[in-house]
């Protein structure tokens, strides 16, 4: 088993900290307060951790006059070349003069340590506001895309600049969109993918003296990768920067947050037209994620032509946010712990349609270590929207287990989810409702299996070495809810952990004795799931698990005892995971090429 194969396991944009070995949440804990540490020193108060990205860490802290502020840290595990873009980001921030722009104040090297200081946008970031709301109202979505137009006009007006020269964000997404709900406003945060663009929105060069023209690279694009889930073709296959790259982020965004999703790649069959948006704004953004580069740059044009007609329409804002239908079984009830989600996917690779196709393997770009973006890249566009649909579920407190099995005349949907957080189940609903009909808009046959658990209850086991057997404390075990009401057995309706065969894409094979154990588990009545997952000296072992049968609660935690005896006989590394679905409750659906459309109403008083 290959390290590579592995970074593919998670679907997850950041590794939970309860995920990683001691030694490595130890480490990063003693940096956060170190950080920490050294913004109090300077003054600062009210201090935290705001975020997390691929190059580094954001912290807020406070003057003694409450202004807020923000103070961007690189991570120092990163080569010192790409720790240096901090510093360009840093210098290329500094020379924007916009009130939706925070202002840098000033760039710090203290010792290997590079710290941008800047102003604090305030509100909340967008892809938060998402995952709270589900998707945004019409209202907010138009008022979001007006201002962010406002923005990418003064980026693109060369005059507006000492350069003069227009300047790409680069990395346009709800998460570095940051919305103050006091007043409507919303601003343009993290410059780390930003750049001087090398050609207008005309596609002309913007050397603007001879010098300039002689000593310009126009072999070699200057642009930042950015997000793989928002950027466009262009900014992908590695053209060279323009202002039509924010275009293409700018439309993603919107079509992200006005359907809830957390990529561009689903538009095919949830159609920006379908969202319930003005015609004009759907037309456009449907024009804008097209395939067509030609009709793309035409959306573009069209949408800041018309940014008046735009900014006169009169939509209302709903009563009340409406429920969305539940088209698979989702329980919803409080939580009586804290939980930390992470979900596991497995049988992606029928998902893949080659394994180099679109491949950015030979981009040296950091943003490609999260994790499974760059397995994607081999995918096609519905299943790369199907795969991010999954992960989005992750965002929530969700313990359980999704099989989604396609066939010839439509796909088949086993699942057993509970969700901890009553305030999130309209957003939770509409993202199990996204991730369904993505799954309608797929079409192959083959099974996608994905457990859901709490990264809070893994068991870590170390050792020291390659050569020693990886042995678990006597003080360790592997935890198990136990249903409040009991379930008898039916074996007519139970689900098997081992119905459906071996996992091509699980690479860890167990021993025999384990399997014997788990083979007795599989005999006792319930939910849940238990992966292995074997690195050179770290064993970790997820599971959510949850008695149906409490006559068997003995015989059930023996065999979880005897499984961890048994670890020593663990050989190779890779991933094992087994799920249990606690009975047939098998959802049918059909195919779909796409929804249907839906538009705001002209007249909403009608409706």
């Amino acid at each position: 088993m290959t390290e590579k194969k592995l970074q593919h396991f998670y679907i997850a944009e950041e590794q939970s900290v309860y995920l990683m070995s001691h030694k490595d949440a130890t480490k990063l804990k003693q940096w956060v307060e170190l950080c920490q540490q050294q913004l109090s020193l300077l003054g600062y108060k009210n201090i935290s951790l705001l975020g997390k990205g691929a190059y580094g860490f954001v912290f807020n802290g406070e003057n003694d006059k409450k202004d807020a502020f923000v103070f961007k840290f690189s991570r120092l595990n990163l080569p010192q070349k790409v720790q240096d873009r901090l510093a360009d980001e840093a210098e290329i921030q500094a020379q924007l003069s916009h009130d939706r722009i925070p202002k840098v104040i000033e760039y710090y090297k203290i010792k290997k340590q590079s710290i941008v200081h800047m102003t604090r946008a305030p509100g909340i970031d967008l892809e938060k506001l998402s995952h709270q709301k589900g998707p945004l109202s019409p209202k907010l979505v138009v008022s979001i895309a007006i201002q962010l137009a406002e923005i990418l006009l003064y980026l693109r007006n060369a005059q507006a600049h000492h350069m003069g020269k227009p300047y790409v964000h680069g990395d346009i997404k709800p998460s570095n969109v940051v919305y103050d709900e006091t007043t409507g406003k919303v601003y343009l945060v993290d410059w780390g993918s930003s750049v001087i663009a090398q050609r207008d929105e005309k596609g002309e060069n913007t050397s603007n003296n001879v010098m300039d023209l002689m000593s310009s690279d126009l072999q070699h694009t200057n642009a930042r990768l950015g997000d793989v889930y928002f950027i466009g073709p262009e900014q992908i296959s590695g053209g060279l920067s323009s202002p039509r790259f924010d275009e293409q982020g700018l439309a993603a965004t919107l079509y992200a947050l006005a359907s809830g999703q957390s990529c561009r790649y689903g538009s095919n069959v949830i159609t920006p037209t379908s969202l319930g948006l003005p015609k004009m704004l759907a037309k456009v953004i449907e024009g804008m994620l097209t395939d067509n580069e030609s009709t793309r740059r035409q959306a573009g044009n069209y949408f800041f032509r018309h940014l008046n007609v735009l900014k006169k329409l009169v939509i209302t804002e709903p009563l009340s946010p409406l429920l969305p239908d539940m088209l698979i079984p989702v329980w919803t009830k409080p939580s009586r712990e804290e939980i930390d989600t992470v979900v596991y996917g497995s049988r992606k690779s029928f998902l893949r349609e080659s394994s180099d196709k679109d491949s950015l393997n030979d981009i040296d770009d950091v943003q490609l270590e999260k994790y499974y973006k760059n397995y994607l890249m081999g995918m096609g566009d519905i299943e790369k929207a199907f795969i991010a649909a999954v992960g989005r579920l992750g965002n929530f407190p969700v313990v359980g287990g999704l099989a989604i099995r396609w066939e010839k005349d439509g796909v088949y949907i086993d699942s057993n989810l509970t969700m901890f957080e009553p305030k999130l189940q309209a957003s939770f609903q509409s993202a199990v409702n996204n991730m369904v009909h993505l799954a309608q808009g797929i079409f192959r046959i083959g099974m996608f299996k994905s457990c859901l658990f709490n990264a809070r209850n893994t068991l870590h086991i170390e050792r020291e070495d390659e050569s020693k057997p990886f042995v678990a404390t006597k003080n360790q075990i592997i935890n198990f809810d136990v249903s409040d009401v009991p379930e008898l057995d039916d074996d007519t309706r139970l689900h098997s952990y081992f119905e459906d065969g071996k996992d091509p894409d699980e690479y860890l094979y167990l021993p025999d004795e384990i399997m014997t154990v788990l083979a007795k588990l599989n005999l006792i009545h319930h939910t849940g799931c238990i992966i292995f997952e074997v690195l050179p000296k770290h064993l970790k072992i997820h599971s959510y698990l949850m008695l149906l049968n409490h006559d068997m609660k003995a015989e059930f935690t023996q065999c979880f005892a005897e499984i961890l005896t048994l670890l020593p006989t663990i050989k190779g590394y890779g991933i094992s995971g087994f799920m249990k679905l606690p009975y047939k409750d098998t959802r049918f659906f059909e195919h779909i090429t796409s929804l249907p459309d839906k538009f705001y109403p002209k007249n909403p008083k009608l409706v």
